[in-house]
């Protein structure tokens, strides 16, 4: 029996390939035993800091990418541990066959390895984003996407520079070296993206505005739906989803509706010359009876603004709550009905 496990096939022994078969089988086969097992320890030393956790969407997060990363680790070392056949390690341009292979397998490693950091970075992104929701304002939410956005490209960054360096032998302190050289001109070409990163950290930290808010920018008006590192979204009063870059919405004027103390609305009614003085008092007073049953209005002005060559100008104006976009759009459609219908009434004409 030796004497067969012994016997050499292509530069390793019968028994060293059947050790290594059984390896990987054996971790093919209780991956997802070893993967939970492990998903539960990585889950008690985060526990320990954030008492919140649900053990379970964590273990449901991790154990695909830590699998894939187990079973990937274990082949490499395993098979690193068999000597590549002679024959058939040939030069593919300047490297050998075995060199591409080993490369490839580590990098196959790295991305599982980045994949499963960032199942973690998300997995605690969304434990915030739940404590964050009990509070009033939404500014905690935003700041969580933004720098749970922010870890995954600085960790995409670190993966390709681990990938350089790991599994095709660059010196990444020469490469920061060439960068560093190449830096100015970098910062030229993306001198935009710059400034919109730059602009996200001054809307985070400024606070003109948060998500959920109705703004209005340039000749833009929406609520924010995501603010992100290079823009934020927005989606407009006809539901359009517009890309609106963070420099704009730094140095542009922004008014932002939600934070309003009060919002006020008008209606200039523009009535005929021959409409005699009591009709048109009796209008204000309609008018204002009307506006006085409504909860919302706090505060309201009938006056007759102008006296003008082709009309009188009867101004009403009116203050509400910081009300909803929609509400405040319902309460002036019904006001204008009001308004014509009393005008009607009355036999009170507008002017031309």
């Amino acid at each position: 029996m030796n004497e067969f496990l012994n016997q050499v096939f292509f530069g390793n022994s019968l028994r060293d390939y059947l050790w290594a078969a059984v390896i990987i089988l054996f971790v093919l086969l209780l991956n997802r035993f070893i993967s939970k097992y492990i998903a539960i320890l990585l889950y008690k030393l985060l526990h320990r800091r954030w008492k919140t956790l649900d053990k379970q969407s964590f273990i449901d997060l991790v154990i695909s990418p830590l699998g894939s990363f187990l079973i990937i680790t274990v082949c490499i070392i395993t098979l690193s541990q068999l000597n590549f056949p002679p024959q058939f390690d040939v030069k593919l341009y300047k490297y050998k066959l075995s060199e591409v292979l080993l490369s490839i397998a580590i990098i196959i490693q790295l991305v599982a390895f980045i994949w499963l950091l960032m199942r973690i970075i998300d997995f605690i992104a969304m434990v915030l984003e739940i404590a964050a929701n009990q509070t009033t304002t939404q500014s905690d939410n935003q700041l969580i996407v933004f720098f749970r956005d922010f870890l995954k490209v600085v960790l995409a960054i670190l993966g390709v520079m681990m990938v350089l360096h790991f599994a095709f032998g660059f010196n990444v302190t020469t490469l920061f070296t060439g960068l560093s050289i190449v830096g100015a001109a970098i910062a030229l070409a993306l001198r935009e993206s710059l400034e919109n990163l730059i602009a996200s950290f001054v809307i985070f930290f400024d606070k003109p505005f948060t998500t959920g808010d109705f703004v209005k920018v340039q000749n833009i008006a929406g609520n924010v739906e995501r603010i992100g590192l290079r823009s934020t979204r927005i989606r407009t009063t006809d539901k359009s989803y517009v890309t609106v870059p963070n420099k704009q919405m730094v140095d542009s004027i922004l008014d932002n509706v939600s934070l309003r103390s009060q919002m006020r609305g008008e209606v200039n009614l523009f009535l005929h010359l021959q409409t005699p003085q009591q009709k048109i008092a009796d209008l204000q007073f309609a008018v204002s009876k009307y506006l006085s049953g409504i909860r919302e209005v706090e505060t309201h002005n009938e006056i007759l603004n102008e006296i003008r060559f082709q009309s009188f100008v009867l101004l009403i104006e009116f203050f509400t709550p910081n009300l909803p976009q929609t509400q405040f759009t319902q309460l002036k459609h019904d006001l204008n009905f009001f308004i014509l219908k009393t005008m009607e009434e009355m036999e009170i004409r507008v002017a031309g």
